[in-house]
């Protein structure tokens, strides 16, 4: 039984008439006629009495009518509902963040913003490395990417004022930790040696941040001796292996802020081996969504100081 044939009956019980009916579904007649048949047969019963002049509804008519008349009103009113639940979806501006941004800054930023409503998270993102952000960004993936920044990034020369706009949402740093020794002092502390390499919990290098730790350190006065044990693309998988007593690793100062709160982590150097960062929201310059650009406007005011 389909909607559609309730709706036959609904036009027959109002104008009485086979063909009237049939022409207001824009149904052949033989067809309207079927339809109410096949209704009459998965009912049991007799609908309509076609003795009379005009057509009248049966007792059984009467009642499957006021059945119909509630099943199309429902059906009817929440596709209403679905359609204006699709069209605020759909007006929802797709973010792109990584899964280290999204854990410790999205979901507070957007609240403070007062956007969180506006902005829908393309949960895809959570696994994007490096370049993937902008590919999603030129490919309409997604609306907004929420990122790391640091000059030493190895896609960086494709970020342009021509092809891209962006803000810079926050300061953030890299900070060396490490687990503590019996005496508070951390059990794997640069700079190391020659002979004895700091065993380092390395970021993937197509990722965000091992460029930029790589860049700091080759301008850094001191050398870091270090010995990489492993690669990972996700802030919170290096936090892990660190907390494991595995090495060392970089991790972003608020990641690390309650961890040190509660003596887990210690400092593996002092602040000259800390990475700055900037946390940026990036858009194409190129976009004709209306919502997009007058969130951006509203953003640029907030952050334009």
């Amino acid at each position: 039984m389909e909607v559609r044939w309730l709706e036959d009956f609904l036009a027959l019980a109002r104008t009485r008439h086979f063909s009237r009916a049939a022409e207001l579904q824009h149904v052949s007649q033989p067809t309207f006629s079927r339809r109410i048949k096949l209704l009459e047969e998965a009912m049991g019963s007799t609908l309509i009495n076609r003795q009379t002049l005009p057509l009248s509804l049966t007792p059984a008519g009467e009642i499957f009518r006021e059945l119909c008349e509630r099943i199309t009103r429902d059906v009817r009113d929440t596709r209403d509902r679905i359609a204006a639940l699709e069209a605020e979806v759909s007006a929802r501006i797709s973010v792109g963040s990584t899964q280290g941004l999204f854990s410790h800054f999205y979901q507070g930023w957007a609240q403070d913003a007062g956007i969180a409503e506006r902005l829908q998270l393309n949960l895809n993102a959570t696994s994007w490395v490096g370049e993937q952000f902008l590919e999603a960004l030129d490919s309409g993936e997604c609306d907004l990417v929420l990122c790391y920044w640091h000059p030493d990034l190895p896609w960086g020369g494709r970020l342009t004022a021509d092809s891209y706009d962006w803000l810079v949402l926050a300061r953030e740093s890299l900070v060396p930790v490490s687990v503590a020794d019996d005496h508070r002092h951390p059990r794997f502390a640069l700079p190391g040696s020659p002979e004895q390499p700091v065993p380092l919990i390395a970021y993937h290098s197509r990722g965000f941040l091992q460029s930029a730790i790589e860049g700091h350190l080759a301008r850094s006065r001191l050398t870091a001796n270090l010995l990489p044990l492993n690669e990972n693309t996700q802030s919170a998988s290096i936090k892990a292996l660190v907390k494991q007593g595995f090495g060392m690793g970089w991790l972003p100062r608020r990641m690390t802020e309650k961890s040190e709160q509660f003596g887990s982590l210690v400092r593996a150097g002092d602040e000259s081996w800390d990475v700055p960062l900037e946390i940026r929201l990036i858009r194409l310059r190129d976009t004709r969504s209306d919502d997009l650009l007058t969130l951006w406007n509203k953003l640029e005011e907030a952050y334009a100081s």
